[in-house]
């Protein structure tokens, strides 16, 4: 089981939590982004910059996700696309992707988007908090404990 990160929008605190994790895991841990990422020196983390574009990364960590990884981001469609190929999607706020939830997440989506596309002002996410930080710790060490004894 590979960690994949869909980096440009992941928090840096979300980060710090992943790389210490995998360093006492020892999980390899793969960040891809479209620009240059620093990661701490660890046989367990790379970064993988892809070009500039529309969902390049998230097209770049399909297509080199395996079944039973686990993919860190907060893209909706991505994590559908994720779930789809077999693998797990758990967001920065520690929330899992599932096949019960995804398409009433995908529906929540589209509507804001075509809200904020006829002018409504719908406000962005809440701030993310030491609460949400938490959360994720706690469902990423669930999620490992559960699945690297297969």
């Amino acid at each position: 089981m590979q960690i994949w990160v869909d980096a440009d929008a992941c928090p840096n605190v979300i980060k710090e939590i992943l790389y210490r994790v995998a360093d006492r895991l020892q999980i390899q841990l793969i960040l891809v982004a479209n620009k240059l990422l620093r990661v701490p020196p660890s046989r367990f983390v790379r970064a993988v910059q892809v070009p500039s574009g529309f969902d390049v990364a998230d097209r770049e960590i399909v297509r080199l996700l395996q079944v039973g990884d686990l993919v860190i981001t907060g893209d909706i469609p991505l994590a559908a696309d994720v779930l789809e190929k077999g693998g797990h999607a758990l967001n920065p706020r520690g929330e899992f992707y599932t096949k019960d939830n995804i398409q009433q997440q995908l529906t929540m989506r589209n509507f804001m988007d075509e809200l904020r596309s006829s002018g409504v002002e719908t406000g962005g996410p809440a701030a993310f908090s030491q609460g949400d930080r938490h959360l994720f710790a706690s469902q990423l060490d669930r999620f490992l404990q559960k699945h690297r004894s297969r």
